[in-house]
Parts: C-alpha cells; sequence; structure tokens
C-alpha cells in the first residue's frame, strides 16, 4: 500500500473518530456508550504535544460551571500511558474545567494509537472547533510536517483543510518573536499577520496596526507601500503613486491565499504586471505544478 493512499484513509478514520468524539455522554456518574468508562481524573495527564497552549480562564470557569451542574457532556479522548495513567489525546479543556470543578472522576474514550495519529487528532478537533489560534495552528502543521514528513497537500487532506490554506498558515512562523506573541495574544489577527510576514519591519507596522486599529486592508497597504521602498534603487527619490484600489488589493489576497505565496499586481493601461515571490525551491516546484508545468 502507498504512503499517498494510506495517508488518506488516515485522514478519513481521523474524521471517523471524531465523529465519534462529537457523540454526546451522559453526566459523569452514568455514562453513556460513547464513553469508555470512568476513571479517576488524577489518573488523566495532559498531552505535552498537544498544540493548544492557551486556555482562557473565564472560559474555563464558565465550562467548569456546565460541568457541575450537568456533568461531562463529551468525554475526553485519551490513550494508555504509564502504569494505570491515560494520556489526553482530545478534550483537555474539559479536563481541565472539570477539575475546577472537583470531579473525581472522568468519561473517557481509549484509542490505541501512535504519536502521529495522537497528534494528528488533536490538531483536527481543535481546528474544527476553531479552539486553536492561528500561531498554535501554524506550530501544529509545522510539527506533522518535521517530524513526520508530510507535504502541504497531505496535510491538507487529514486536517480537511486546502494547501493554500496550510501554506498561508505555516508563513506567519517566519514572523518575529514579538510579532507572534502580538498574534498568540489575540492583539493582532492572521490577516494583519499575514500581510506584514514579508515586509521590513514588521514589529514596527504592528505597533503602528495595533495602535492605529487599522483594518486587514490598511496593513496590506502598508506592506506595499513597504515594498515598493524596498525596491527602489540607493538614492533614487520615490515618484509620487496612488495607492492601490481596493479591487487590485481584494485580488492579491486571494490569489496569494490560493498560491500561498506574495502576489503582487501592477496595472498599466489594458495591460499589467503580475508577480509572484517564492523563496525556494521547493515553492517554486509546487508553483509549477498548481499551473500545470511538467517540465521545469
Amino acid at each position: 500500500m502507498s504512503e499517498d493512499v494510506s495517508r488518506k484513509r488516515l485522514g478519513r478514520g481521523l474524521a471517523a473518530l471524531i465523529g465519534e468524539i462529537d457523540q454526546p455522554a451522559t453526566p459523569q456518574s452514568r455514562p453513556s456508550v460513547s464513553a469508555d468508562r470512568l476513571v479517576p481524573i488524577e489518573h488523566v495527564i495532559r498531552n505535552p504535544r498537544n498544540p493548544r497552549r492557551s486556555f482562557d480562564a473565564s472560559d474555563l470557569e464558565d465550562l467548569s460551571r456546565s460541568i457541575r451542574q450537568h456533568g461531562v457532556v463529551q468525554p475526553v479522548v485519551v490513550r494508555t500511558s504509564d502504569g494505570d495513567r491515560y494520556e489526553i489525546i482530545a478534550g483537555e479543556r474539559r479536563w481541565r474545567a472539570s477539575q475546577m470543578a472537583g470531579l473525581v472522576e472522568i468519561p473517557v474514550i481509549v484509542r490505541d494509537v501512535d504519536d502521529r495519529t495522537a497528534l494528528e487528532i488533536a490538531i483536527v478537533e481543535n481546528v474544527q472547533r476553531a479552539d486553536l489560534n492561528a500561531l498554535e495552528e501554524a506550530q501544529g502543521y509545522e510539527q506533522l510536517i518535521a517530524q513526520y514528513d508530510y507535504t502541504q497537500n497531505d496535510l491538507g487532506e487529514v486536517i480537511g483543510k486546502s494547501r493554500s490554506h496550510v501554506a498561508n498558515s505555516l508563513r506567519l512562523l517566519k514572523l518575529p518573536e514579538p510579532v507572534r506573541t502580538m498574534l498568540a495574544e489575540g492583539a493582532l489577527s492572521a490577516g494583519h499577520a499575514r500581510a506584514i510576514v514579508s515586509t521590513s519591519d514588521p514589529v514596527a507596522l504592528a505597533k503602528r496596526i495595533i495602535d492605529g486599529g487599522l483594518s486587514v486592508r490598511d496593513a496590506e497597504r502598508l506592506a506595499q507601500k513597504d515594498a515598493e521602498q524596498a525596491n527602489r534603487p540607493e538614492g533614487t527619490v520615490a515618484k509620487p503613486v496612488d495607492a492601490k484600489d481596493p479591487d487590485t488589493l481584494a485580488l492579491e489576497r486571494s490569489l496569494s491565499d490560493v498560491l500561498g505565496l506574495k502576489v503582487q499586481l501592477a496595472h498599466k493601461g489594458q495591460g499589467g504586471q503580475l508577480r509572484i515571490d517564492y523563496k525556494s525551491l521547493e515553492q517554486l516546484d509546487e508553483l509549477c505544478r498548481l499551473l500545470g508545468e511538467t517540465n521545469h
């Protein structure tokens, strides 16, 4: 069986498992057939490879109040660990809130999976529920690619996202640490971050965006001006240029999302230029494949 076929089947298997996870369980005193068993909550441990790092304190408190009243509506998915321990695959937020609620036992679904599949399930579950911030999502994708040799296409099939979505997520990891912190804390949106990731000073632009409450379109205009200044020959004076119209900026953004690469349009009369920037031969190969080239 080829690796590609195996991964496609794995993707379908993950989708089926996520469907099982979505089946509700009754309160912790009487688990439904969706849960395999009740286990002491102190025997459940977090997964150090979980892509989710931040948990909002107020959200956890709200969930803990619900658990006190209704129990754990959805079992935690785990795998066996050392001794009588269980490592969380999906559901760390429910486990944390259950601890806050004072539960002594928690319903679980036990699955026998390896490290790779456990990471895939954690990413799929969090992405489907929009629980990951943009940076955590990108770091999860990077971990799968680095450790298990996934291509962006393979990863897109497994998580149910387009290749361009994966590519654009991974671009966020090129941001300097201060900007990544702003993104993780929610001060900067993923759209803002993608707009400035290739600029000469993302930190300064990020602060300007936040201080001015600028929109994503405003951020794209700032990035365009930065690119024009960077490409201008040294010692020359910039000529006055009209700002790109919103339709052109929207088209640039749409093409960038499809290709996963920076795209610039320059209209000249009835014609113009289309510029696509790539930073590695791998990106060039992928671009050629998308354009239908076979010999390059």
